[in-house]
Protein backbone atom coordinates (compact mmCIF):
# COMPACT_ATOMS: atom_id res chain seq x y z
CA UNK A 1 0.00 0.00 0.00
CA UNK A 2 2.67 2.39 0.95
CA UNK A 3 4.98 3.81 -1.37
CA UNK A 4 8.07 6.38 -1.20
CA UNK A 5 7.53 9.03 -3.83
CA UNK A 6 6.05 11.77 -4.06
CA UNK A 7 1.69 11.27 -5.39
CA UNK A 8 1.29 12.47 -8.37
CA UNK A 9 -2.49 12.99 -8.87
CA UNK A 10 -2.09 16.67 -10.51
CA UNK A 11 0.78 19.07 -11.13
CA UNK A 12 -0.01 21.05 -7.64
CA UNK A 13 1.32 18.42 -5.70
CA UNK A 14 4.54 18.32 -7.96
CA UNK A 15 5.22 21.91 -8.32
CA UNK A 16 2.64 24.33 -6.63
CA UNK A 17 1.87 22.78 -2.97
CA UNK A 18 2.90 25.63 -0.59
CA UNK A 19 6.21 25.68 0.78
CA UNK A 20 7.03 22.24 0.07
CA UNK A 21 4.91 20.76 2.65
CA UNK A 22 3.99 17.56 0.62
CA UNK A 23 7.83 17.21 0.05
CA UNK A 24 8.80 17.60 3.83
CA UNK A 25 5.36 14.95 4.84
CA UNK A 26 7.37 12.95 2.06
CA UNK A 27 10.70 12.96 4.24
CA UNK A 28 8.92 11.84 7.69
CA UNK A 29 6.49 9.32 5.79
CA UNK A 30 8.65 6.03 6.66
CA UNK A 31 8.13 7.35 10.15
CA UNK A 32 4.21 8.10 9.81
CA UNK A 33 3.78 4.22 8.11
CA UNK A 34 5.78 2.64 10.94
CA UNK A 35 3.42 4.00 13.27
CA UNK A 36 0.51 3.62 11.52
CA UNK A 37 1.24 0.06 10.93
CA UNK A 38 2.70 -0.81 14.45
CA UNK A 39 -0.62 0.51 16.21
CA UNK A 40 -2.99 -1.13 13.55
CA UNK A 41 -1.11 -4.44 14.66
CA UNK A 42 -1.10 -4.02 18.63
CA UNK A 43 -4.94 -2.07 18.67
CA UNK A 44 -6.38 -1.14 22.01
CA UNK A 45 -10.12 -0.06 22.44
CA UNK A 46 -11.44 2.61 24.88
CA UNK A 47 -10.11 5.52 27.03
CA UNK A 48 -6.96 3.22 28.00
CA UNK A 49 -4.43 3.21 25.52
CA UNK A 50 -0.68 2.38 27.46
CA UNK A 51 1.17 0.72 24.58
CA UNK A 52 -0.42 3.03 22.29
CA UNK A 53 0.55 6.05 23.90
CA UNK A 54 4.03 4.49 24.27
CA UNK A 55 4.77 4.02 21.37
CA UNK A 56 3.04 7.68 19.94
CA UNK A 57 5.34 8.90 22.72
CA UNK A 58 8.28 7.20 21.37
CA UNK A 59 7.58 8.76 17.97
CA UNK A 60 7.37 12.09 19.14
CA UNK A 61 10.95 12.07 21.51
CA UNK A 62 13.26 14.49 20.52
CA UNK A 63 10.67 17.14 19.25
CA UNK A 64 10.68 20.24 21.12
CA UNK A 65 7.02 19.77 22.63
CA UNK A 66 5.98 20.07 26.05
CA UNK A 67 3.97 16.93 26.65
CA UNK A 68 1.20 16.83 29.67
CA UNK A 69 0.07 12.91 30.09
CA UNK A 70 -3.46 12.91 30.89
CA UNK A 71 -4.48 11.18 34.08
CA UNK A 72 -7.73 9.84 33.96
CA UNK A 73 -7.44 8.52 30.17
CA UNK A 74 -4.70 7.65 27.84
CA UNK A 75 -4.71 11.83 26.47
CA UNK A 76 -1.29 13.00 25.21
CA UNK A 77 -1.12 16.91 25.07
CA UNK A 78 1.80 18.07 23.02
CA UNK A 79 2.26 21.72 23.04
CA UNK A 80 4.78 23.18 20.82
CA UNK A 81 5.58 27.04 21.19
CA UNK A 82 6.76 28.74 18.18
CA UNK A 83 9.80 31.63 18.05
CA UNK A 84 7.22 34.06 18.13
CA UNK A 85 4.41 35.26 20.10
CA UNK A 86 1.07 34.96 18.91
CA UNK A 87 -2.31 32.29 20.13
CA UNK A 88 -2.53 28.77 20.08
CA UNK A 89 -4.07 26.20 17.24
CA UNK A 90 -5.28 23.47 18.17
CA UNK A 91 -5.00 20.12 15.87
CA UNK A 92 -6.29 16.76 16.59
CA UNK A 93 -6.24 12.94 16.19
CA UNK A 94 -7.70 10.00 17.94
CA UNK A 95 -5.77 6.34 18.70
CA UNK A 96 -8.29 4.20 19.63
CA UNK A 97 -9.34 0.93 18.03
CA UNK A 98 -12.80 -0.78 17.81
CA UNK A 99 -14.37 -4.20 19.55
CA UNK A 100 -14.34 -6.77 16.57
CA UNK A 101 -12.69 -8.90 14.23
CA UNK A 102 -10.37 -8.16 11.43
CA UNK A 103 -10.06 -9.87 8.01
CA UNK A 104 -8.50 -8.79 6.03
CA UNK A 105 -5.32 -9.92 4.30
CA UNK A 106 -2.78 -7.10 4.87
CA UNK A 107 0.93 -7.96 6.60
CA UNK A 108 0.68 -6.00 9.43
CA UNK A 109 -3.29 -7.08 10.42
CA UNK A 110 -4.75 -6.96 14.07
CA UNK A 111 -2.87 -9.66 16.51
CA UNK A 112 -5.13 -9.27 18.94
CA UNK A 113 -8.30 -10.96 19.07
CA UNK A 114 -11.59 -9.01 18.16
CA UNK A 115 -9.83 -5.84 18.14
CA UNK A 116 -9.47 -3.97 15.00
CA UNK A 117 -8.36 -0.33 13.94
CA UNK A 118 -11.47 -0.33 11.48
CA UNK A 119 -12.07 3.88 12.01
CA UNK A 120 -8.76 4.69 10.34
CA UNK A 121 -7.55 5.84 13.82
CA UNK A 122 -4.56 4.72 13.20
CA UNK A 123 -4.07 6.74 10.16
CA UNK A 124 -4.91 10.14 12.06
CA UNK A 125 -2.76 9.66 14.65
CA UNK A 126 0.01 8.79 11.86
CA UNK A 127 -0.80 12.36 10.02
CA UNK A 128 -0.94 13.80 12.79
CA UNK A 129 2.88 12.67 14.46
CA UNK A 130 4.33 13.52 11.04
CA UNK A 131 2.44 16.92 11.32
CA UNK A 132 4.51 17.46 14.61
CA UNK A 133 7.73 16.41 12.71
CA UNK A 134 6.88 19.23 10.37
CA UNK A 135 5.69 21.69 12.48
CA UNK A 136 8.72 21.54 14.72
CA UNK A 137 11.59 21.45 12.49
CA UNK A 138 9.57 25.35 11.52
CA UNK A 139 9.65 26.11 15.46
CA UNK A 140 11.40 29.64 14.95
CA UNK A 141 9.00 30.88 12.81
CA UNK A 142 5.66 29.75 13.94
CA UNK A 143 3.88 32.93 15.81
CA UNK A 144 2.24 31.03 18.38
CA UNK A 145 1.93 27.82 19.88
CA UNK A 146 0.06 24.53 18.37
CA UNK A 147 -1.18 21.84 20.68
CA UNK A 148 -1.39 18.08 19.22
CA UNK A 149 -4.07 16.47 20.80
CA UNK A 150 -3.57 12.60 20.38
CA UNK A 151 -7.33 11.35 22.23
CA UNK A 152 -8.36 7.69 23.22
CA UNK A 153 -11.92 6.70 23.47
CA UNK A 154 -13.57 8.38 20.58
CA UNK A 155 -15.59 5.07 20.10
CA UNK A 156 -18.19 5.52 22.28
CA UNK A 157 -16.32 6.80 25.53
CA UNK A 158 -16.38 10.14 25.18
CA UNK A 159 -12.92 10.95 25.13
CA UNK A 160 -12.52 14.09 23.86
CA UNK A 161 -14.53 15.52 27.07
CA UNK A 162 -12.22 13.79 29.77
CA UNK A 163 -9.47 15.16 28.22
CA UNK A 164 -11.35 18.74 28.29
CA UNK A 165 -12.70 18.30 31.75
CA UNK A 166 -8.56 17.49 32.32
CA UNK A 167 -8.36 21.26 31.43
CA UNK A 168 -6.78 20.60 28.07
CA UNK A 169 -8.43 23.54 26.36
CA UNK A 170 -7.45 25.94 29.67
CA UNK A 171 -3.70 26.90 27.82
CA UNK A 172 -3.94 30.86 29.67
CA UNK A 173 -5.16 33.79 28.04
CA UNK A 174 -1.92 35.18 26.67
CA UNK A 175 -2.07 31.99 23.76
CA UNK A 176 -5.55 31.22 23.73
CA UNK A 177 -7.16 28.47 21.48
CA UNK A 178 -8.38 30.13 18.42
CA UNK A 179 -8.83 27.20 16.23
CA UNK A 180 -9.29 23.76 16.29
CA UNK A 181 -9.05 21.31 13.51
CA UNK A 182 -9.50 17.35 12.81
CA UNK A 183 -9.30 15.01 9.80
CA UNK A 184 -11.00 11.86 9.65
CA UNK A 185 -10.28 8.90 7.19
CA UNK A 186 -12.69 7.30 5.53
CA UNK A 187 -11.80 3.63 3.46
CA UNK A 188 -14.47 4.08 0.52
CA UNK A 189 -13.84 7.73 -0.08
CA UNK A 190 -11.51 8.26 -3.00
CA UNK A 191 -7.71 8.46 -2.27
CA UNK A 192 -6.55 12.41 -1.53
CA UNK A 193 -9.88 13.42 -2.01
CA UNK A 194 -11.29 15.62 1.06
CA UNK A 195 -14.41 16.93 2.48
CA UNK A 196 -16.28 19.52 4.48
CA UNK A 197 -19.17 21.59 4.94
CA UNK A 198 -19.76 24.75 6.94
CA UNK A 199 -22.58 24.34 9.81
CA UNK A 200 -23.21 20.24 10.52
CA UNK A 201 -21.23 18.12 9.51
CA UNK A 202 -22.23 15.19 11.78
CA UNK A 203 -24.98 14.24 13.66
CA UNK A 204 -25.74 13.83 17.30
CA UNK A 205 -25.75 10.17 18.76
CA UNK A 206 -28.10 8.85 21.82
CA UNK A 207 -29.51 5.44 22.16
CA UNK A 208 -32.09 4.09 23.93
CA UNK A 209 -33.58 1.23 26.31
CA UNK A 210 -37.50 0.90 26.56
CA UNK A 211 -38.44 -2.00 28.90
CA UNK A 212 -42.31 -2.91 28.27
CA UNK A 213 -43.87 -3.96 31.78
CA UNK A 214 -46.78 -6.38 31.21
CA UNK A 215 -48.14 -10.26 32.96
CA UNK A 216 -46.62 -13.33 32.03
CA UNK A 217 -48.17 -16.18 31.62
CA UNK A 218 -49.04 -19.38 29.35
CA UNK A 219 -49.26 -18.82 25.53
CA UNK A 220 -52.19 -20.88 25.19
CA UNK A 221 -53.77 -18.16 27.25
CA UNK A 222 -52.60 -14.87 26.30
CA UNK A 223 -56.45 -13.29 28.01
CA UNK A 224 -55.16 -13.95 31.16
CA UNK A 225 -51.84 -12.21 30.83
CA UNK A 226 -50.69 -8.76 29.44
CA UNK A 227 -48.09 -9.36 26.50
CA UNK A 228 -46.00 -7.01 25.89
CA UNK A 229 -44.68 -8.79 23.02
CA UNK A 230 -47.04 -7.72 20.37
CA UNK A 231 -46.71 -3.84 22.42
CA UNK A 232 -43.03 -3.91 21.73
CA UNK A 233 -43.76 -4.89 18.18
CA UNK A 234 -46.22 -1.70 18.19
CA UNK A 235 -43.62 0.42 19.33
CA UNK A 236 -41.38 -0.01 17.17
CA UNK A 237 -43.46 0.80 14.11
CA UNK A 238 -45.02 3.99 15.83
CA UNK A 239 -41.54 5.34 16.58
CA UNK A 240 -40.86 5.21 12.65
CA UNK A 241 -44.00 7.07 12.40
CA UNK A 242 -42.98 9.10 14.29
CA UNK A 243 -39.88 9.97 12.40
CA UNK A 244 -41.97 10.71 9.59
CA UNK A 245 -44.74 12.54 10.59
CA UNK A 246 -43.04 15.23 13.56
CA UNK A 247 -39.59 15.72 12.07
CA UNK A 248 -38.94 18.14 9.87
CA UNK A 249 -37.57 16.56 6.47
CA UNK A 250 -34.95 19.42 6.02
CA UNK A 251 -34.14 19.09 9.52
CA UNK A 252 -34.07 15.36 9.56
CA UNK A 253 -33.80 12.76 12.71
CA UNK A 254 -33.30 8.78 12.29
CA UNK A 255 -34.46 6.34 14.94
CA UNK A 256 -33.22 3.13 14.54
CA UNK A 257 -34.35 0.04 16.44
CA UNK A 258 -31.22 -2.37 16.81
CA UNK A 259 -32.20 -4.87 19.23
CA UNK A 260 -35.48 -6.66 20.97
CA UNK A 261 -34.68 -8.81 24.03
CA UNK A 262 -37.41 -10.96 25.23
CA UNK A 263 -39.02 -14.33 26.40
CA UNK A 264 -37.46 -17.55 26.82
CA UNK A 265 -39.29 -20.39 25.22
CA UNK A 266 -42.56 -20.86 22.86
CA UNK A 267 -44.66 -21.15 25.17
CA UNK A 268 -44.72 -18.73 27.83
CA UNK A 269 -45.66 -15.40 27.32
CA UNK A 270 -42.66 -13.43 28.91
CA UNK A 271 -43.44 -10.48 31.90
CA UNK A 272 -41.47 -7.97 30.36
CA UNK A 273 -39.42 -6.84 26.28
CA UNK A 274 -36.84 -4.82 26.03
CA UNK A 275 -36.20 -2.26 23.24
CA UNK A 276 -32.64 -0.91 22.48
CA UNK A 277 -31.88 1.23 19.61
CA UNK A 278 -30.15 4.93 18.48
CA UNK A 279 -30.76 7.82 18.07
CA UNK A 280 -29.29 10.11 15.17
CA UNK A 281 -30.39 14.27 14.46
CA UNK A 282 -28.45 16.86 12.70
CA UNK A 283 -29.47 19.89 15.24
CA UNK A 284 -30.53 20.33 18.97
CA UNK A 285 -33.59 21.07 18.02
CA UNK A 286 -34.74 17.64 16.34
CA UNK A 287 -32.57 16.29 18.62
CA UNK A 288 -34.89 17.11 21.91
CA UNK A 289 -37.78 16.95 19.30
CA UNK A 290 -36.54 13.24 18.93
CA UNK A 291 -36.07 12.52 23.04
CA UNK A 292 -39.40 14.05 23.97
CA UNK A 293 -40.97 11.92 21.08
CA UNK A 294 -39.81 8.56 21.93
CA UNK A 295 -40.61 8.84 25.19
CA UNK A 296 -43.92 9.74 24.57
CA UNK A 297 -44.89 7.31 22.10
CA UNK A 298 -43.38 4.45 23.98
CA UNK A 299 -45.37 4.88 27.36
CA UNK A 300 -48.56 6.39 25.38
CA UNK A 301 -48.60 3.07 22.84
CA UNK A 302 -47.78 0.48 26.30
CA UNK A 303 -50.81 2.60 28.36
CA UNK A 304 -53.23 1.92 25.93
CA UNK A 305 -52.71 -1.74 26.13
CA UNK A 306 -52.70 -1.04 30.17
CA UNK A 307 -49.11 -2.04 30.24
CA UNK A 308 -46.44 0.37 31.38
CA UNK A 309 -43.30 1.11 29.44
CA UNK A 310 -39.77 2.42 31.44
CA UNK A 311 -38.00 4.76 28.88
CA UNK A 312 -34.16 5.02 29.75
CA UNK A 313 -32.42 7.67 27.27
CA UNK A 314 -28.64 7.37 27.54
CA UNK A 315 -27.10 10.70 26.06
CA UNK A 316 -24.04 10.23 23.69
CA UNK A 317 -22.03 12.71 21.58
CA UNK A 318 -23.62 16.30 20.55
CA UNK A 319 -24.12 17.66 16.94
CA UNK A 320 -20.46 18.32 15.37
CA UNK A 321 -21.19 21.86 13.85
CA UNK A 322 -18.25 23.31 11.95
CA UNK A 323 -17.71 27.10 11.83
CA UNK A 324 -18.72 28.73 8.66
CA UNK A 325 -15.53 30.83 8.25
CA UNK A 326 -13.48 28.43 9.45
CA UNK A 327 -14.45 25.30 7.28
CA UNK A 328 -13.97 27.89 4.28
CA UNK A 329 -10.60 28.38 5.81
CA UNK A 330 -9.66 24.62 5.90
CA UNK A 331 -11.24 23.97 2.21
CA UNK A 332 -9.00 26.88 1.06
CA UNK A 333 -5.95 25.41 2.57
CA UNK A 334 -6.78 21.87 1.48
CA UNK A 335 -7.26 23.34 -2.22
CA UNK A 336 -3.84 25.14 -1.63
CA UNK A 337 -2.30 20.86 -1.13
CA UNK A 338 -4.39 19.26 -3.32
CA UNK A 339 -6.30 21.18 -6.10
CA UNK A 340 -9.50 22.19 -6.88
CA UNK A 341 -10.48 18.89 -8.35
CA UNK A 342 -9.71 16.92 -4.65
CA UNK A 343 -11.60 19.04 -2.34
CA UNK A 344 -15.46 19.14 -2.27
CA UNK A 345 -17.89 21.31 0.21
CA UNK A 346 -20.39 18.69 1.01
CA UNK A 347 -23.86 19.23 0.43
CA UNK A 348 -25.29 17.16 3.62
CA UNK A 349 -24.12 16.07 7.26
CA UNK A 350 -23.01 12.77 7.57
CA UNK A 351 -25.18 10.47 10.05
CA UNK A 352 -22.59 9.33 12.07
CA UNK A 353 -21.28 10.91 15.46
CA UNK A 354 -17.86 12.46 16.91
CA UNK A 355 -17.15 13.47 20.46
CA UNK A 356 -14.59 16.28 18.52
CA UNK A 357 -18.33 18.13 18.33
CA UNK A 358 -17.06 18.98 22.45
CA UNK A 359 -14.32 20.81 21.37
CA UNK A 360 -15.74 22.88 18.98
CA UNK A 361 -18.60 23.63 21.54
CA UNK A 362 -15.81 25.49 22.77
CA UNK A 363 -13.76 26.65 20.53
CA UNK A 364 -14.40 27.40 16.29
CA UNK A 365 -13.16 25.38 13.64
CA UNK A 366 -13.46 22.79 11.64
CA UNK A 367 -13.38 18.69 10.82
CA UNK A 368 -12.76 17.44 7.33
CA UNK A 369 -12.43 14.14 5.67
CA UNK A 370 -9.64 12.44 4.20
CA UNK A 371 -10.35 9.65 1.63
CA UNK A 372 -7.70 6.68 1.79
CA UNK A 373 -9.63 4.12 -0.24
CA UNK A 374 -7.22 1.63 -1.59
CA UNK A 375 -5.77 2.47 -5.46
CA UNK A 376 -7.92 0.58 -8.18
CA UNK A 377 -10.75 -0.18 -5.87
CA UNK A 378 -14.46 0.55 -6.94
CA UNK A 379 -16.05 3.22 -4.58
CA UNK A 380 -19.44 1.11 -4.30
CA UNK A 381 -17.59 -2.03 -3.55
CA UNK A 382 -14.96 -0.85 -0.69
CA UNK A 383 -15.55 -1.46 2.75
CA UNK A 384 -16.84 1.52 5.08
CA UNK A 385 -15.30 2.73 7.42
CA UNK A 386 -16.13 0.26 11.10
CA UNK A 387 -16.47 -3.26 8.42
CA UNK A 388 -14.30 -6.00 9.05
CA UNK A 389 -12.50 -5.41 5.24
CA UNK A 390 -11.73 -1.89 5.64
CA UNK A 391 -8.74 -0.75 4.43
CA UNK A 392 -7.29 2.50 4.32
CA UNK A 393 -4.11 3.65 1.45
CA UNK A 394 -1.03 4.87 3.21
CA UNK A 395 0.27 6.78 0.11
CA UNK A 396 -2.19 9.41 0.90
CA UNK A 397 -1.73 10.01 4.59
CA UNK A 398 0.93 12.28 3.63
CA UNK A 399 -1.42 15.06 2.21
CA UNK A 400 -3.50 14.70 5.61
CA UNK A 401 -0.15 15.71 6.77
CA UNK A 402 0.33 18.32 4.66
CA UNK A 403 -3.30 19.77 5.25
CA UNK A 404 -3.06 19.55 9.03
CA UNK A 405 0.78 21.38 8.80
CA UNK A 406 -0.84 24.05 6.21
CA UNK A 407 -3.87 24.88 8.19
CA UNK A 408 -1.86 25.21 11.20
CA UNK A 409 0.77 27.97 10.03
CA UNK A 410 -1.90 29.92 7.83
CA UNK A 411 -3.62 30.07 10.83
CA UNK A 412 -1.64 31.35 12.66
CA UNK A 413 -0.67 33.95 10.12
CA UNK A 414 2.44 32.30 8.50
CA UNK A 415 2.82 33.19 4.83
CA UNK A 416 3.05 29.99 2.59
CA UNK A 417 5.02 30.30 -0.64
Amino acid sequence: MAKNTLTTDDAREQHGAPDGLLEQANDVFDDMVSLRRDLHEWPEISNHLPRTRDRVLESLQGLPLDITLHETTSGIAAMLTGGKPGPTVLLRADMDALPMPEDTDVTFKSRVDNVMHACGHDTHTAMLMGAAKILSARQSEIPGRVLFMFQPGEEGYNGASEMINEGLLDVGTESPITGAFAIHAASNIPGGFLGLKGGTMMASSDSFVITVKGKGGHGSAPHFTLDPVPIACEIVQALQTLVTRRIDVFDPGVITVTQIHTGTTSNVIPETAMINGTMRAVSERTRTLIHDGLRRVAEGVALAHGMEAEVELLIGYDVTVNDHKYASFAADVATAISGDRNVRIMDNPVMGAEDFSYVLNRVQGAMMFLGLMPEGMDIMKAAPNHSNRALYEENYMRRGTAVYSAIALRHLGVTLN
